[in-house]
């Protein structure tokens, strides 16, 4: 168990320091109009715009992914905390039966047996004390040892609980501060996508997340908890994309399918990648509506789809909720609930 624990905390570290390298490396790319010469023509701007668009989605995900770490490693220290507050209990229930052997007067057995010869009147009554004493002794020693366990006991899970402590503590901070960076770089990325013209500020978001179609009327719904989730996301067509939103007037890629199936009773993290991982996965020729869709290679990017070739989503900086094809550059594959 001990390994367990050691194993995850250190893969949760690990995870969290490529997620601020790639943050930190991803810094020209963002800054698409200020990092290596200034783009020739206007061509080159949008080209470099669209460029930071699709890293930002990257970025945003790992993210993301370092929410939910630091939020397992924060679970993780309350558990620990917890554990360590039920053994410094069962320690301290030991008092009662240390404090009346402290009172019985016990020095060790060989003084009680010198006592018991010199105060016995009979060889009868010598034996019953000694047999006595010797229960006495050996229900002292039983609970002095279970005392000495229950002590090192909770002298381990305090020690554990500090360290789950310690490390729920630097993950949020190191968190926290890839949080504001990568806020940093969302502000010059949209004052570069400011500086397009509309023509090229729809080119940018087509290329990175398709031509925004119509919402179709009269869908037909799948029953359960798909079709729930796609009527909810449908309403929400139209509301602006932001990073880290889940609703219910804005929302990133995850937050949106997130908030969709969550009005159908169903909790997905809010996280592409770890949406990616769950239910059944399934080809571009096999989707149905109410999958999950995944995009790009790790994947950054989620929508859901809601049939005839349609999926909806919150595409990207710049770009409110909408209906698009699914299929676009970067496809992955699906994934199907339940």
């Amino acid at each position: 168990m001990q390994f367990t624990r050691t194993t995850t905390r250190r893969r949760s570290r690990a995870a969290l320091a490529l997620g601020a390298a790639l943050v930190a490396a991803a810094t020209g790319l963002l800054s698409p109009t200020s990092a290596g010469a200034a783009p020739a023509t206007a061509a080159e701007a949008s080209e470099l715009v669209r460029k930071a668009a699709e890293q930002l989605t990257i970025v945003d995900e790992q993210i993301h992914e370092a929410e939910l770490i630091v939020a397992n490693q924060q679970q993780e220290a309350a558990a620990a905390a917890g554990q360590a507050a039920a053994a410094q209990a069962a320690l301290a229930a030991y008092e009662p039966q240390l404090r009346a052997i402290a009172q019985s007067g016990y020095t060790g057995k060989t003084q009680s047996r010198f006592a018991a010869f010199l105060t016995s009147e009979s060889a009868t009554e010598l034996v019953q004390q000694m047999t006595t004493l010797d229960m006495i002794a050996e229900h002292t020693n039983s609970v002095v040892a279970e005392v000495a366990a229950a002590q090192e006991a909770a002298t381990l899970a305090q020690a554990a609980a500090d360290q789950a402590a310690a490390t729920a503590t630097a993950g949020l901070e190191q968190l926290q501060g890839q949080r504001a960076e990568v806020q940093k770089q969302i502000a010059d990325y949209q004052a570069a996508f400011g500086r397009l013209s509309a023509p090229e500020q729809t080119a940018v978001t087509t290329a990175v997340a398709g031509r925004s179609l119509q919402a179709p009327r009269d869908l037909p719904m799948p029953p359960g908890a798909a079709g729930e989730a796609i009527a909810t996301a449908l309403a929400q067509v139209g509301d602006r994309y932001e990073y880290g939103a889940t609703g219910p007037d804005a929302f990133d890629c995850s937050g949106l399918t997130s908030y969709a199936y969550a009005a159908a009773g169903i909790s997905l993290p809010h996280s592409s990648g770890a949406q990616s991982q769950l239910g059944t996965q399934v080809s571009r020729g096999e989707l149905q509506a109410g999958d999950l869709v995944f995009f790009y290679t790790p994947i950054s990017h989620v929508g859901l789809y809601i049939g005839n070739g349609m999926m909806v989503h919150a595409r990207t900086y710049g770009s409110p909720v909408a209906v698009t094809s699914v299929d676009q550059r970067g496809f992955r594959f699906g994934v199907r609930l339940g």
